[in-house]
Parts: structure tokens; sequence; C-alpha cells
């Protein structure tokens, strides 16, 4: 019971170490008093700590890592100190990362990214060919192939040959065709991939002339001047904050080719063609990353990205994970894909980016497409190396269809599908220093200080840390894991299990080669354990995997193969081992294979759970990621005492539950972009309290008899885009009218309904502040607040700045219908 008192109190009141950590675009003509103040003011809204993000529109005259720049940096992170807050450093001016805003390449041109790029001469009245090259190429292989197929298309593997190249032939070769084929010359040349990043000054954006040069990531040499010249100058001027203020340092999307590249290019480095062999391939091979060949292609590129990304890990991960780790803070940043799993592998905090609305609460995007695996990708890479917390930069130009129109609807959505997810650190982008000018669009829009909700932005930094609080330090207990490669997470096997309700954690199958254990017919990683794998066509997987696998099955666990061309028939390939040939079957076998779980009937596909252990007290996790209210009953094994936290209102209450065999049944309704939790004390003495007895509503209309502020006469109740004046206007509008209600002895409860609002709504009754609204529904509990007669009602509604900003007419104000609705106990 003590037990459970605690965590709930942890719950209520969440440290600091789990506040939100916006991204703080300095983006303007940067003031220590104004940084100061916008700190400040940050520490109010409940905010405790930032990445601090150099971002395009600083001047030129403020260099990128100058003493003066420096000394801003000094100046915030000494404040911020002073505070108690958290600071994470970002590597880069601007990003992605690696370059040092383009001073790695200023100083060693040589260090300038590359790629390996493929050129083709046919040889038909060809004897020889001179092979164009540029200042700085580099030839890595030439070859004569055979092109074959309807449109030659394609090679004929078999006749590839290497064609010797003299060190002194300036690139010219000559090769006699055995046969009448259609033969060409290729050549693989390591050049300059001409690739940029975004820069921190005006004329440094993408296709700008000023635009600083991408590093070459595969060279150690150029990434330990890149820590030399970003790392080391922040550690020189304010390392004695690191390991207590400053606590990690953050790298974002490193780009091996740059930003507006060569085409037609793949990643590349010197010395690169010893690894391309050594991880399975041949010389002859490197064709095939451009032509196809039979069904060893697919295969020989899988082995080439796998160099590529172990390279990656050593040449560039590695060096910033143990530079971190010795000055005592973390590594967190993401990689440039959503399911880049195997790259998380050197982060103290692994992380993930929500940009551009490619997840969304419309159509599905939660559930489909590569990036809605994004939640779990960091989440479970976590878990299953043992690292407590993980991030996701999330928001970042999401607005739907015009760049200021994102919601604080759309925002608790996205939180909700991280949060059920296992993400635990949220790095909200972005907070903009100015959004004077140009800054106004730059990747818009600022999702804090300068947005409506900022008045009200203590409450979703409070939830915030209850829910990262919830997610931290706790071990989801799913029984089925998804394998995965270290490039490639299987969205479509996951969508199913999210809509049955059925939890799962991807497994990469480096892990499952090297750290899992096989304990009894499970898989024991970490603190997890699994009984079931699904997987996605066992021939993509490595050999020591598909071994590893076989033992499992032979200790009794289970496989549940999706392979949509396996000869095979359905059903076992030896016992244990099962291949379906459609995606429902799995998901179908996997329902009859779990034993009974935490399920909430009827069954809805925009319910999610998630449960966790957290010090021995059982939390179940449900967010309705639908549209409409979810209701129903959840059924949950073991007894105890349960109750209903809310992370939103900051409220803890006794639960409705009756007894069944085993366990217990809940009455829950989920409201739309709600998010719940029932926490269970296994040890404590079973508490079930009865259901309420049952209600009957009565329903006032509120519609007519509005007056709004500086409107002269009743206002309808219509978006303000169609009145006079109004197409544009961003602001805050006030309702009032008189209500009457006569006290009824048996009412439960009063409800204001107020309908459809755009976008925020802050209700006050006599006078008194009743509550703010941010997302549908739009209700308010009035009953402890009406007075028996005439009331006066007010709503302040506040619609979105996409308006003003963006010169659209979005729906704006209080469109109902408005009804206030009396519960009457019978």
């Amino acid at each position: 019971m003590m037990k459970l008192e605690s965590l709930r109190t942890q719950f209520l009141t969440p440290d600091g170490a789990f506040t939100p950590m916006p991204f703080w675009f300095w983006n303007g003509n940067l003031e220590q008093e104004e940084l100061l103040r916008q700190l400040r003011d940050f520490r109010d809204k409940g905010v405790e700590g930032f990445v601090l993000h150099p971002r395009i529109g600083i001047p030129d005259t403020l260099g990128y890592l100058s003493d003066e720049f420096m000394a801003l940096v000094e100046a915030i992170v000494d404040e911020a100190a002073s505070m108690n807050m958290r600071v994470i450093l970002y590597d880069e001016g601007m990003y992605p990362s690696g370059s040092a805003n383009g001073e790695i390449v200023r100083c060693k041109p040589e260090y300038a990214s590359r790629g390996l790029i493929m050129l083709e001469q046919p040889m038909k009245n060809t004897p020889e060919w001179i092979i164009p090259l540029e200042e700085g190429d580099r030839i890595v292989s030439v070859q004569a192939i055979s092109r074959t197929g309807p449109k030659l298309e394609g090679i004929e593997g078999s006749k590839t040959q290497i064609i010797e190249v003299a060190d002194d032939s300036c690139g010219i070769v000559s090769f006699a065709p055995p046969d009448e084929g259609a033969w060409s010359y290729v050549a693989f040349i390591d050049r300059y991939s001409l690739g940029t990043i975004r820069g921190i000054h005006y004329g440094q954006d993408d296709g700008e002339p000023g635009a600083p040069r991408a590093a070459d990531l595969l060279n150690p040499e150029a990434v330990q001047l890149f820590i030399e010249l970003t790392h080391e100058r922040y550690y020189e001027r304010i390392g004695r904050h690191f390991g207590s203020s400053i606590i990690a340092m953050f790298t974002d999307e490193p780009d091996l080719l740059g930003r507006k590249h060569r085409k037609g290019m793949l990643p590349w480095t010197a010395g690169f063609l010893e690894e391309f062999m050594s991880s399975g391939n041949r010389e002859e091979d490197l064709v095939l990353l451009w032509l196809e060949s039979g069904d060893n292609t697919a295969e020989i590129r899988r082995c080439y990205r796998k160099a590529v990304r172990h390279r990656m890990e050593r040449s560039f991960y590695k060096p910033l994970h143990d530079w971190c780790e010795a000055h005592s803070i973390a590594l967190t940043g993401h990689p440039a894909a959503s399911d880049d799993m195997g790259l998380l592998r050197y982060f103290h905090i692994p992380g993930q980016d929500i940009v551009w609305r490619w997840i969304a609460p419309e159509g599905d995007l939660g559930i489909t497409g590569k990036h809605s695996t994004m939640g779990k990708c960091s989440a479970d890479s976590a878990r299953h190396r043992n690292k407590s917390r993980n991030l996701n930069e999330c928001f970042g130009v999401c607005a739907k269809g015009n760049s200021w129109a994102l919601t604080a609807d759309d925002m608790k959505w996205y939180l909700d599908w991280l949060f059920v997810r296992g993400v635990n650190l949220i790095s909200p982008h972005a907070f903009y220093y100015s959004i004077e000018g140009e800054r106004l669009h730059e990747r818009a829009p600022d999702v804090g200080p300068n947005n409506i909700w900022w008045p009200e932005y203590d409450r979703l930094s409070q939830y915030i840390k209850r829910m990262s609080w919830v997610m931290t330090e706790s071990i989801n207990q799913p029984e089925v894991c998804v394998l995965c490669r270290a490039d490639h997470l299987s969205w479509e096997l996951a969508r199913p299990l999210y809509e049955g309700q059925i939890e799962f954690n991807y497994l990469e199958e480096e892990l499952l080669q090297n750290e899992a254990v096989l304990e009894n017919g499970m898989i024991a990683i970490a603190n997890q354990r699994y009984r079931i794998v699904l997987l996605e066509d066992v021939e993509q997987f490595e050999l020591d995997t598909r071994e590893k696998l076989k033992e499992f099955v032979c200790q009794g666990g289970r496989i549940l193969e999706h392979n949509r061309v396996t000869a095979p028939p359905v059903g076992c390939v030896e016992p244990g081992w099962e291949v379906h040939h459609s995606i429902e079957a799995v998901a179908d076998r996997v329902e009859q294979i779990l034993p009974h779980r935490a399920e909430f009937k009827p069954l809805s596909p925009g319910l999610r759970i998630s449960h966790v252990v957290k010090e021995g007290i059982h939390l179940y996790v449900l967010v309705n990621e639908g549209e409409t209210a979810i209701k129903g009953t959840l059924s949950m094994n073991g007894e105890g005492k349960p109750e209903l936290w809310d992370a939103w209102s900051g409220t803890s209450i006794p639960v409705q539950a009756e007894a069944r065999n085993g366990g217990m049944n809940i009455p829950l309704t989920i409201e739309r972009r709600q998010c719940l939790v029932i926490a269970l004390d296994p040890a404590a003495a079973v508490t079930l309290n009865p259901v309420i007895s049952k209600q009957e509503a009565v329903a006032q209309d509120l519609n007519d008899g509005w007056e709004v502020d500086g409107v002269e006469g009743e206002v309808p109740l219509t978006s303000w885009t169609e009145w006079e004046g109004r197409e544009h206007f961003s602001g805050t509008m006030t309702y009032t009218r008189e209500l009457e209600w006569n006290r009824t002895a048996s009412y439960a409860d009063v409800i204001l309904d107020l309908g459809e609002i755009h976008e925020m709504a802050k209700v006050f009754l006599n006078g008194r502040l009743i509550d703010v609204k941010l997302w549908s529904p739009y209700r308010f509990s009035l009953s402890d607040h009406l007075l028996t007669g005439k009331n006066v009602l007010k709503v302040e509604v506040t619609n979105t700045l996409a308006n003003r900003y963006d010169r659209v007419s979005l729906p704006s104000g209080m469109l109902g219908p408005v009804t206030l609705t009396t519960c009457i106990e019978v």
C-alpha cells in the first residue's frame, strides 16, 4: 500500500528530470538579456530543460562557436544551472550533423563528403575508353559487363570481368569482348559528392551559394576534427557543467552524402572496397548496387548497407559515444531514417523524430508506413540495451496544410502516440527566439512561447512529465516480439497487433544473435521475455539468425512467419514454426496462442494498451488514438487495489470494478484524445468499488443569446472568418450570455458542452475560471459553481495563428451546438 501511495505521489508531482526539452532555436540577432528572459519564461511554464540549437537567422557577424557566440552560451548555461534546469547541447550549426557549419571542409578540403558513382560506356565502336575523371577522383574498380533483358536493363553477372588499370594510365582502359553481347565498360569512381548542410546564416540554406560543405563521416580523421572543433570547444568553455546541468550532446540525422548531393551516388570513402568485400561481396558485385542480376542482387545490397552501417558506427557514432562518456554526458539525437534501429546502438539516449506529418491522426497514418515504427524504434532499442530514456524530437513541420495550422489537439495526439509506445523524453520542435521576417516560416510553427497555448503551457509541461515518468524505469510486459533487421522494421506485422491491443516489441536480429539468451522456450534479453516471434520471410535474415531461431523452436518457442511466396503450405515447417501467407492469419494465430491478457471489449481499433510494471505496481496505459469516445470494459488479470490516474487533470480516483475469476473487470469510457492509467497494487487487499447508479440526462439548448465583445448585437455561432473584416483574424474573442438553472436535489453533475471550437476555450462562470480546453470534447463540469437562478457564462475563444501568418481562413470561434446537461441519479 505504501508503495502505491509513493508512486502515486511521484506521478502527480514528477521530478524535473522528466521535463520536456524543446529545441530552442537561436535564430536571430541574439541578445543576452532577451535570451535570459526567454529562459526564465520557459522555467515559469514548467519547462526545465532545452536543446540549445543554433539555427538559420543568426547574423553573419556572429560566427558559429566564435568567442561572442560562446559567451552567450556560457551566460545561458550558467543561468540554467542556477535554476536547476537541464541542457542538451547541439553538435552542429543547423543540420545535418558532422560538418561544424562547414568548418571541417574549410580547414581540410580533402575531408569533404564522398560517394561512389558508376560511369558506363558501351563498348561498341569503343576499343578503348578514357574515363572522364575530375579532380579528387579515385578509381575504385573498372569492369566489363554484359547487358541483358528486353531493354538491356540487367546484366549477366557471371560474365562480369575486372579490367586492370595501370597506375599511369590516366584512366585509359581497353577490353576485347569475348562474344557479340551488349558489352559495356563500367567505372566505379570515389568522387566528392558536393553535398552540403543547412547553415546558420542567411545565404547558407539548401541550394544557396554559401551552403556549408558536408564532411566525410566515414573518414575517422574528419570525424575527429569535427569533435575537436565542436565538442572540445563547448567543453573548453562550459565543461564545469558537464555531467550536472549539461546532460547530453545531440547529433542530428548525419547524412553521408550531404544534402543536394550529386544524383546517382552511394555512400563511400577511401579504402572502403575492402570492407565491401569482407561483408561477403566480391568486387564484381559493385555493379549490382545499381543494376539487377537475379535473386542474389538484394542480398548483395543488404551486405553493402550493413558494411556502410558498421563503418558509420565505428567512424562516427562510436567516437561521439566515447567522447560523451568520457566527459560524463550522454550521446543523444537520431539517425536519418525512421527505422534505423541498428544505428541507435551507440546512443546513450536513443532517439527518433516526428516530422512532416508522415504520421498523423488521419488516414491510419499512426499505424501505416515505415514512419509509424519510429516510436518503438527508439523505445525498444532502449529496452533491449538497458537504457532508461529514449527521445523523440516531435512536431517539426507537422501542421496540416498550412505551416502555422498545427493544433494543440494534434500535439496531444502525437504525445499520446509516443508515450504508449514507450517514448519517455519529449523534445518539442521548436521554441523560436524570433519569428521575425523569414524566420516565421522556417520549419514552422513555433510550438511554445510564440503560439496561442503558451499561457497554458504549464499544463502541457506537467502532462509530459507525468507520462514520461510512467514510461521510465518501468518494464512493459509483451510476450511477442517482431524480429527486424537493423534498417527495416515491419509495420505490416505491427498493424494488426496494435488494432488487436496485443503489445509487442521490435527485436533486432543482431541482438538476437549476440545478446539474447534462450531459456525454456523464451527469448530473454535485458528485462524482456518473449515466447512468440513474428517475422517477415526468414530468407531476409542472416544464417546465424536462422540457426538461433531453430534453437528457440526446439526449446518450445513459437515462430509465426509471414511469407507471401514461400512454397510450403500453411502450417508447420517444423513443430512450433508456422508459415502463413497473410498478415491476418499471423495475427489470428497470435490471438489463439496468447493466454489471457489485459483486453478491452468491445474491441476498438483505435485503442492502444501498454502494460508496464514499475516497482511491483502494474500500470495499464490506455490511449484513444481515434476520433470518437471508446466505451467498454477493461478485463485484467490479477487482483488488488485498482486506481485510475489521469495525467492531464492530475487526479487519481478509486476505480469501479467487478470481480471475475482470476481478475477483475473495469468499465471505462476513454474520451477522444484521452490517455488514462489504471494502477494496480497486487500486494494490496482486494478493493472493488461498486458501479454507480444509472443516470438520466436533461439537456438545455444554449445556442442563442450570445454576445461578443466588440460586435454589435447577438451573434450567430458561425466561424469568425464569415464575419466582415475578420477573414484573416487571429486572436481571442469573448462570448457572454446569461443562463437560468434550477437546482435538482438528486443531480450528479452539470456538463457544459461547447460543441465545435477552434481552437482554445477558457470558460468562466459568474466571474470564476472553470477550466481551459485545448481540444475536443470541449466539455466542462459546472456543478460546483452554478447558482440557482441567473448565472453569467463567459467563454474566451482563441483561434489558430495560421489565419494571420499563412493568410488563410481556417474555421475559428465557437460553432456549437452548445448545451447544458444536468445528470440526475435514478
